[in-house]
């Protein structure tokens, strides 16, 4: 294939990429932002409120690992196809939960949707994949800038699909699960009609490999996770997930418990979701110029300054929280796209697929821990304490990477 052909395809796919991204995060927040509203009427209580999203984060968790097991043996665009394909399916399961008022049926259908946002980490992998180090983030953040749609849309998809439930004599919550399964199952059949070659076939070997074909080291998972490179992108991903969903989840009860509205609630999570995806693009050019370390270095300093502004922020300082979710979201997101392309980049082909999905599983499992964490933390000690913790757990990650990034990582071998 010549190098024409091959920046074409490659640029296409990043493009489809983008597409699945958009429709399978529209789906995921849509769902997620409902499933609190629907977990708190079937169960009765406030109590649980919290936990189909912290189920939905398990089951992503769980996605992840069964997906890296899909792309090593039938290839990447199955996996995606696959993932959005089972999370269609739990938006059916869970919109059955909510008609038969069941929260047991919903808690499970929120699980395997998680399917589908395992789909939506993995699509950021296969994007870097496709290009060589000196462009890998650039192709990340681009993948990842399409949530910003699904940020955008989907919480605004709950009010219509409430009025399509009514059509189809269903409850009004259940609506939205229906709308979910048809845009996840949308994306599902966009991957597997345009992920056409395979992605994995276009991607970028290093020049330091000596292996072409799938799973052809053999290296024990545990020896590539303890690599260097790999080891201080595992670090960084998963900190800076665990501190920015502490503080982020309990914003909105800190927010209504000192009067502010539900318009106070969703223009300071605006911010937080500007933050976390409108600037992938930006995050992923600047770790193509400078390196993955110094961004990542970069996104925990953020994250330390949004933690303590939110400490500090006074009861009636919406100005400052809303400055402060708008930086842990882009703290968040400098990490995150720097740690994804520094993780791809110290890997064989032939064995990233099977690193990546441990990484998300980990990533999404502490995810769900903190999250599980946050509520009894800021009944003890309060936001302004929650986020101090938050500011804390940021730190000792940032020094390990300061430390880290004054000497060069070993290059593959």
């Amino acid at each position: 294939m010549d190098a024409t052909t091959l920046d074409w395809l490659r640029a296409r796919t990043v493009r489809v990429l983008f597409a699945g991204v958009a429709l399978g995060s529209t789906g995921w927040i849509a769902a997620t932002t409902v499933g609190t509203l629907a977990a708190r009427d079937l169960g009765g209580s406030p109590i649980w409120a919290g936990i189909p999203s912290a189920v939905a984060v398990l089951g992503t968790a769980a996605g992840a690992t069964l997906l890296s097991t899909v792309s090593v043996r039938r290839g990447r665009r199955a996996a995606l196809v696959l993932g959005s394909t089972v999370g269609a399916g739990g938006a059916l399961v869970a919109m059955l939960g909510v008609g038969l008022s069941s929260i047991l049926i919903l808690i499970l259908g929120t699980f395997v949707l998680g399917g589908a946002n395992a789909a939506g980490q993995l699509a950021r992998y296969v994007g870097g994949d496709l290009y060589p180090a000196e462009r890998r983030a650039s192709a990340v953040g681009g993948v990842i800038w399409g949530s910003t749609i699904g940020a955008v849309i989907g919480p605004n998809l709950i009010a219509p699909a409430g009025s399509l439930a009514g059509v189809v004599k269903l409850p009004p919550l259940a609506g939205t699960y229906l709308v979910t399964a048809g845009v996840m199952l949308a994306g599902a059949l966009l991957a597997f009609a345009l992920l056409r070659p395979d992605p994995a076939s276009l991607a970028d070997e290093p020049e330091t490999s000596d292996t072409v074909g799938p799973g052809a080291t053999g290296v024990p998972l545990r020896d590539l996770l303890g690599t260097p490179g790999v080891g201080t992108a595992l670090l960084a991903l998963a900190a800076a997930q665990v501190v920015m969903t502490m503080v982020m989840t309990m914003t909105p009860l800190h927010l209504t418990a000192h009067g502010h509205g539900l318009g106070v609630v969703g223009l300071v999570l605006s911010a937080h979701t500007l933050g976390m995806f409108a600037l992938a693009p930006i995050s992923g050019r600047l770790t193509d110029r400078y390196g993955s370390m110094p961004v990542i270095l970069a996104g925990f300093s953020l994250l330390v300054v949004a933690a303590l502004l939110a400490a500090l922020a006074p009861s009636d300082g919406v100005g400052v929280l809303f400055v402060a979710l708008f930086l842990l979201g882009f703290g968040w997101n400098l990490a995150f796209v720097a740690g994804s392309s520094l993780l791809s980049g110290r890997l064989r082909l032939a064995d990233r697929a099977r690193v990546q999905g441990a990484v998300d599983g980990i990533i999404w499992t502490t995810s769900a821990g903190s999250s599980l964490a946050a509520g009894p933390l800021l009944a003890v000690l309060g936001y302004p304490g929650l986020a101090l913790i938050g500011a804390g757990l940021a730190v000792v990650p940032g020094l390990v990477v300061a430390t880290r990034s004054r000497s060069p990582l070993p290059r593959p071998a």
